[in-house]
């Protein structure tokens, strides 16, 4: 069977959709009885906060996932290794007692699941990742800031073949059903499959919309919300010369909005490194469902240079050169051309100064 005819991946389409949309319910649970106070977050080395949310989300997804494809390798965002630390005692029974709800999850009482065992689901994500192979990525809560202040968030999914991304399904529990009626609600599940198309649904899976559908009366460019991983000023300047008005959000939900017709462009840049720190590394779960989101909503993306993403080097996606995604061709190619402008004033400016 052909990687883009109508039945391909059908299987793994209604999986996915299943697993995000449970990971997506169990974050709401977790904001709703444990974020608001602002306890059980721990610090990674990149000083991002991890909350209960994401260990439970990793692995609700993460057993789905075998369950239904044992043999597929996954590369998630999170490991264990902190949560088998004695001093987190208590943190890891919050993601066990958040997880343990539902039997046909394979994690509910039917199955006692022990801590040791929801541990190593987790693990399951720690596959290096590499060209010449199936693999899902799992980012299980993209935006975690977002989602500690009741803000945008993202629950991520996608399957690579042979380094083409193939699926892409994102589930964003708080953004608006419809842009321009929040009486509709919000809770939102956006799907792509290569040559098949995007789509939106609601977070209950009714609804289908294909994407996009939703024409903005002002262009976007949509960025993000963390100026740790972005460089902000880079792109005011590229935002004024094209006339595009700024939007900040977290999370992969930039991309949703993006495809579904409320932007113009979304564009990341890496921010400057300051005393000899390494760039930020994006990571292959960062963009995989987005990029396919995009790409089949009628948009394109790349590099800032215009170079087509590499989703082979391993969990990394090897030099950050920044991402532009654009609702068509030509004004991607626009947008590529006041990168370039952007940057070589940007440098001026540093070589001026330097004595």
């Amino acid at each position: 069977m052909s990687l883009t005819s109508p039945e391909a991946f059908s299987v793994e389409k209604h999986v996915a959709i299943a697993a995000v949309r449970r990971a997506c319910l169990v974050t709401c649970t977790v904001f709703n009885q444990l974020v608001r106070d602002r306890t059980d977050i721990l610090q990674k080395e990149d000083e991002s906060p991890v909350t209960v949310g994401d260990y439970a989300a990793q692995a609700v997804i993460n057993t789905v996932l075998k369950n239904a494809f044992p043999n597929d390798p996954i590369v998630g965002e999170e490991g264990a290794d902190a949560l088998r630390q004695g001093s987190n005692a208590r943190l890891r029974e919050r993601v066990i007692s958040s997880t343990g709800e539902k039997a046909q999850w394979g994690l509910g009482s039917e199955h006692e699941r022990s801590s040791g065992s929801l541990l190593k689901a987790i693990d399951e994500g720690n596959d290096t990742g590499g060209p010449n192979k199936r693999m899902w990525t799992v980012d299980p809560i993209d935006g975690t800031k977002g989602f500690l202040r009741g803000g945008q968030y993202a629950v991520c999914l996608s399957l690579i073949v042979n380094s083409q991304v193939v699926l892409g399904v994102i589930g964003c529990p708080n953004i608006q059903i419809h842009p321009a009626n929040p009486d509709e609600g919000k809770g939102c599940i956006f799907v792509a499959v290569r040559g098949q198309g995007a789509f939106q649904i609601t977070l209950s899976g009714t609804g289908a919309v294909k994407l996009p559908y939703f024409p903005s009366e002002t262009s976007y460019v949509l960025q993000s919300e963390e100026p740790k991983h972005t460089n902000i000023p880079l792109i005011k300047r590229v935002s004024d010369e094209l006339n595009l008005t700024e939007w900040g959000m977290d999370s992969q939900a930039k991309y949703c909005c993006l495809a579904r017709g409320e932007g113009a462009v979304y564009l990341r840049m890496p921010a400057p490194t300051v005393g000899g720190k390494q760039p930020y590394e994006e990571r292959i779960w960062d963009h995989a469902p987005g990029s396919i989101l995009i790409e089949e909503a009628g948009g394109k993306i790349t590099d800032s240079e215009g170079t087509p993403l590499r989703f082979g080097l391993g969990r990394g996606m090897g030099e950050n050169r920044g991402f532009v995604a654009t609702v068509d061709e030509e004004l991607h190619g626009r947008v590529v051309s006041a990168i370039k402008r952007a940057q070589f004033t940007e440098d001026a400016k540093k070589t001026k100064a330097t004595p």
